[in-house]
């Protein structure tokens, strides 16, 4: 979460092995207090006690925007936040609904033509947040020449990813691609 920031009191330590996945921050000084909450509307947010003036400060918050909210354009399409309407079919893929992008983008995007397993191709889709990872296959220990292939002769894979930038390991995406977003820069 690049919101959080650097601090001088906290440490922040995400761990990724084969019996966890998690997030921990740990305060370095007695007497700075933070506190997370979740609101009832999905909202994450972080708190730091202001001793002076003897009230909690919101440090940061999430979702930032709209696109942050979970599979707001639903399967097969991107949000992005710098365009009016925020929600697109992936290249390839129609609305699934004429009035998609005026009413309720919900239903997301279908395929134009269908799948033709073998002969299909992959189009790279740049500078977006990877889709939800519920439907995921993952297989550290090759590289993305070796995904691509296996992920082409998988008729259920919809996509593939290296888990790391620049290393090695392979994602790919069985079934529909949910919750991507579009980011300008970076």
């Amino acid at each position: 979460m690049p919101e959080m920031g650097k601090s001088d009191y906290v440490i922040y330590n995400f761990t990724e092995n084969n019996e966890e996945v998690s997030f921990t921050f740990l305060m370095t000084s007695q007497n700075t207090y933070s506190r997370l909450k979740l609101s009832d509307k999905g909202e994450f947010e972080r708190f730091t006690w202001i001793p002076t003036s003897s009230q909690w400060s919101l440090s940061w918050s999430s979702p930032k925007d709209q696109c942050d909210v979970y599979d707001l354009c639903g399967p097969y399409s991107y949000c992005d936040i710098n365009t009016s309407p925020i929600c697109h079919c992936i290249q390839g893929f129609e609305p699934k609904f004429p009035e998609w992008k005026l009413i309720d983008a919900a239903g997301g995007c279908v395929r134009r033509t269908p799948l033709n397993c073998g002969k299909d191709r992959f189009l790279p889709l740049k500078q977006m947040k990877l889709p939800d990872t519920k439907t995921v296959i993952v297989d550290r220990k090759i590289g993305m020449k070796d995904c691509k292939k296996r992920c082409l002769n998988d008729c259920n894979c919809t996509a593939y990813a290296n888990t790391d930038i620049g290393g090695t390991g392979c994602v790919m995406w069985i079934g529909e691609l949910l919750d991507i977003r579009n980011y300008a820069v970076g």
